[in-house]
């Protein structure tokens, strides 16, 4: 397929896979891509590498047997991290997987969730939830295991009627059962992404609900550690929430990114690439996110 034709098609840069909380697997996304004449999608899965191999891999194998409409796959992570009490997403894109630095921290985040899911086992238990670590890892495999697992889990073994039910009664951020996670803060992601030589960039601040001054200031501080970019194209944002992240980035020079934050059935009503219908990332954005990293190697 020629670069004319490639650049008229969409890109979605925020997308889960079953490596996190999304219910389609890294290669089945690859397929859905191409089905949704996607020309890249980022996979940024949340705190976890382990689905890029996968992704790359069946890409690479569609194209040798001759495949022409394959997306190209941006390698990417969702960190979750901290700021004055509240949860702050920050993406990195076209990071190199394979960096040692990179790596080893995901290994001790790794070691403290397991430490974390552990005790939230033992408490569910004391609430009459009859669930182990083990258990759960077994029915979700090859999962980073979220409150959405432990939600599913006790609806299919029906302790709960609905998701809803379980954040609820049980694991909110306020629930019995729920035990908080070891983070990161935003400049530490930030500068954890540039380490892997990747694009750090703030995740849907829209959704964080902070007042124009607080977000601005949130903003300055990223962009003093290192922050790249901005998600101004975001499949919940409204015409007057996207003007005011575009006027963010320019006000701080920041690069311009979006995506649809597909998890598939875990998020009903929003697809891949047009998020809840509207969604539109052109691939000029992919475009100039390649020229600013290509001119920090």
């Amino acid at each position: 397929m020629n670069k004319d034709a490639v650049s008229i098609r969409p890109v979605d840069l925020h997308v889960h896979s079953t490596r996190s909380d999304g219910t389609f697997s890294p290669a089945q996304l690859v397929d859905y891509a191409m089905e949704k004449g996607l020309a890249a999608f980022a996979l940024t899965d949340h705190d976890t590498i382990d689905g890029l191999e996968e992704a790359a891999a069946y890409a690479k194998s569609l194209k040798s047997g001759g495949s022409r409409a394959v997306p190209e796959i941006i390698p990417g992570i969702e960190f979750s991290t901290e700021y004055e009490g509240q949860d702050i997403h920050i993406l990195g894109l076209f990071i190199d997987y394979h960096c040692d630095v990179l790596r080893k921290h995901i290994q001790e985040f790794v070691d403290s969730r397991d430490t974390r899911n552990r005790k939230m086992c033992a408490l569910l238990q004391e609430h009459g939830i009859h669930v182990t670590y083990e258990e759960l890892l077994a029915e979700f495999p090859g999962s980073v295991i979220t409150r959405a697992h432990y939600a599913k889990f006790m609806l299919t073994h029906g302790y709960i009627k609905s998701m809803k039910e379980a954040f609820e009664r049980y694991i909110d951020d306020h629930g019995p059962c729920y035990v908080p996670r070891e983070k990161v803060t935003p400049k530490q992601a930030v500068k954890l992404i540039l380490a892997a030589k990747g694009i750090p960039i703030l995740a849907h601040p829209m959704l964080y609900h902070m007042s124009e001054e607080r977000l601005d200031t949130l903003t300055a501080k990223l962009k003093e550690a290192g922050l790249m970019g901005i998600e101004a194209i975001y499949s919940t944002y409204c015409p007057a929430e996207e003007r005011q992240v575009r006027a963010l980035a320019a006000k701080y020079g920041l690069l311009l990114s979006g995506g649809s934050d597909f998890h598939g059935a875990n998020k009903p009503g929003l697809d891949l690439a047009v998020g809840y219908g509207k969604l539109f990332v052109p691939y000029a954005v992919l475009e100039d996110l390649k020229k600013a990293r290509a001119a920090f190697q």
